[in-house]
């Protein structure tokens, strides 16, 4: 029996355009410049144990959809870290700490940019302190902890950890690594982004001949996401449609398109794809993501664990796949777009589509991972 023809219903919540849509590649590159974007692969390419990640093509999923590829970029064997963060926070450590060894860095997460800040700093023999809510699961903690990393658990979401590790910093002179950015704290962030878009620079070399028609970037705070449209600007020759997904629960990016400006979500309800539950977009991505995605779509966690699943098994490609509940959307809302008729024909996917999904992390939550690929 075909993968997908087992009446299983693939679900989206919301799809939207964005009424303000322009791909200017200098204004996307003003905000994330060409020397932030090369100085960054200059560096990590340099580091120890460097290689670039697989971009597997998903054949049997793609023959099933009528595409003519479907790239998945597998940010699982990232370093010895299973995400693509291991790009960000490291190189952010890099950067801001210029080898001074007496600096303590500082950052909130919900997982995997922690262990990247913790990774960075134990390569460069630093300090870390790592702040995390009461929903960042034991595992995640003890994995920054095993880096050299003080892991403090703060009461609430990942906004109080924030603040928290704020506050804290501030009274400890410590240097916060975020991700995330704010009036008056813009440059880290950068460093971040700009560490992510190596990403883009080693697709656009695997691709080989093929251009991308569509690519579908997972969004939190947006960080990845604008990295990715800054890469496209600086290594691409086309433009693919840009489409951005979230969890329907924290779809900050998209309520922000609808309106033009920086839309603050009242998270109700945290979800499955907890490293994407964020309420609000970061400025420097939301100066890239404003006009440059074409498209928003929103996910309900309906189809997480069965996505993950189905990767894992060989059931999308030739090999096995470990792709952790952050890496399931770029899938989902693909075969979920394929199968909505006028979303299919509006997004212009047909048989000469060639898209990329970015399998963001493996299975960085190992309890976590068997528990979602295990339920029947």
């Amino acid at each position: 029996m075909s993968i997908l023809s087992n009446g299983h219903q693939w679900k989206l919540t919301e799809f939207t355009d964005n009424k303000k849509y322009s791909f200017d590649k200098d204004q996307i590159l003003s905000s994330l410049t060409l020397k932030d974007i090369d100085d960054a692969y200059n560096s990590i390419s340099k580091w120890e144990g460097y290689s670039p990640t697989p971009l597997i093509k998903l054949n049997k999923l793609t023959k099933e959809l009528n595409l003519k590829n479907i790239f998945y970029k597998d940010e699982n064997k990232r370093f010895n870290l299973k995400s693509f963060k291991a790009l960000g926070g490291a190189y952010a450590v890099e950067k801001v700490t210029k080898g001074n060894k007496e600096i303590v860095v500082a950052t909130a997460t919900a997982g995997n940019h922690g262990r990247s800040v913790a990774w960075g700093a134990k390569r460069l023999g630093l300090k870390c302190k790592i702040f995390i809510s009461e929903f960042v699961s034991d595992a995640r903690g003890k994995a920054m902890e095993a880096l050299g990393a003080e892991v403090i658990k703060v009461k609430g979401n990942y906004e109080n950890s924030l603040i928290e590790c704020i506050k804290q910093s501030t009274e400890n002179n410590w240097q916060i690594v975020q991700d995330v950015a704010w009036k008056d704290y813009m440059l880290v962030p950068k460093y971040t982004m700009a560490g992510y878009s190596v990403m883009m620079k080693e697709i656009a070399e695997q691709i080989k001949n093929e251009k991308i028609s569509h690519i579908i970037l997972q969004a939190g705070v947006g960080g990845m996401a604008g990295a990715m449209v800054a890469g496209i600007a600086r290594y691409l020759d086309n433009i693919p449609t840009i489409i951005v997904v979230e969890p329907d629960s924290a779809a900050c990016v998209m309520e922000s398109i609808k309106t033009g400006k920086i839309e603050k979500i009242d998270i109700k309800r945290e979800s499955l794809m907890g490293g994407m539950s964020c309420g609000e977009v970061s400025l420097v991505p939301w100066e890239i993501l404003k006009n440059s995605v074409k498209h928003c779509i929103s996910l309900p966690d309906d189809d997480i664990a069965k996505t993950m699943k189905l990767l894992g098994n060989a059931s999308f490609s030739e090999e096995s796949i470990i792709a952790g509940e952050n890496a399931a959307p770029g899938v989902i809302s693909l075969i979920a777009s394929c199968e909505d008729e006028t979303i299919k024909t509006k997004i212009d996917l047909n048989e000469n589509s060639n898209v990329l999904i970015f399998g963001c992390e493996g299975d960085t939550d190992q309890e976590m991972y068997q528990k979602l690929v295990n339920q029947k």
